[in-house]
């Protein structure tokens, strides 16, 4: 993250070249453990709570890709220039790069390289003022395999892997590449009590005030850990669970508040009764 923060500095203090865009990132690992949200989390705070224009790369596998990325005919901008429209500066996201067609990342190396990609309008749209993030999953089976290898070591096996995979040319352009490693139980037990104060928070705005103690928490622990997948599977157990509590509660003519208590019978939260 000290290396995200040194080019988003860097970008905001107008200190990047002027003709290429204000940084950008390669971001490889596992699924699950934060490429898209470290992403989110840094537009979100420089954008004013705005997301990343964000593209999936396995919809642009094939040789016509690139017009429906910047348009066919004369009159078409295409996907990335109606997401543009009326946009002028911001994050471009886009994930799974190693899926995308070569001609595809032949358009990512002139957006890399002088900030601006020519729509089939004629249409030059600048780049100079976005940050463009690429993330994909080469060498996933090597951070997942070297768990007891020193970090420095797992980014040479996985950057090397890159480097084999992708074109030279595009990864020498990008500012910062960076290799994450995947989520061990006590990062993903962190992560769990972050997202049940975050669903207690969203689900009291909805009327729903929910008490959880230490027993609730190491519950969705259990349920929600999962060695590679990451911390995706731990959003939906911790929604899961909470809001079914929730269900019950109000199926039960319950007020859907109060305490959240393990029934380890049902293996289920519910809410305390009154006489708990």
């Amino acid at each position: 993250m000290d290396r995200v923060a040194s080019v988003l500095t860097r970008g905001e203090l107008g200190l990047a070249h002027p003709g290429r865009p204000k940084g950008s990132f390669l971001f490889v690992g596992p699924t699950g453990v934060g490429k898209t949200e470290l992403t989110n989390v840094f537009t979100e705070y420089l954008y004013d709570g705005r997301k990343p224009i964000r593209f999936d790369m396995s919809e642009y596998q094939n040789q016509s890709s690139v017009e429906k990325l910047i348009g066919q005919g004369a009159g078409e901008i295409g996907l990335l220039g109606r997401a543009l429209t009326g946009v002028t500066e911001g994050t471009l996201l886009f994930d799974e790069i190693e899926k995308a067609h070569p001609l595809v990342l032949d358009l990512f190396l002139q957006l890399l390289d002088d900030a601006s990609v020519t729509f089939a309008t004629g249409e030059r749209k600048n780049f100079s003022r976005f940050y463009t993030v690429f993330t994909s999953n080469i060498g996933s089976s090597e951070v997942m395999r070297m768990t007891s290898a020193p970090m420095a070591t797992v980014e040479r096996t996985v950057l090397s892997r890159v480097g084999q995979q992708l074109r030279p040319e595009l990864v020498g352009r990008i500012t910062e590449k960076l290799v994450f490693a995947r989520l061990g139980f006590d990062t993903q037990r962190e992560i769990c009590e972050l997202m049940i104060a975050r669903e207690r928070a969203r689900l009291r705005d909805l009327g729903f005030v929910l008490e959880a103690n230490g027993e609730v928490v190491e519950f969705l622990i259990r349920r929600g850990f999962h060695k590679t997948l990451g911390a995706r599977p731990m959003r939906s157990t911790v929604e899961r669970y909470l809001q079914d509590a929730i269900a019950e509660g109000l199926i039960l003519h319950q007020s859907g508040s109060g305490r959240v208590v393990v029934d380890s019978r049902n293996e289920r939260l519910a809410l305390a009764s009154h006489s708990e």
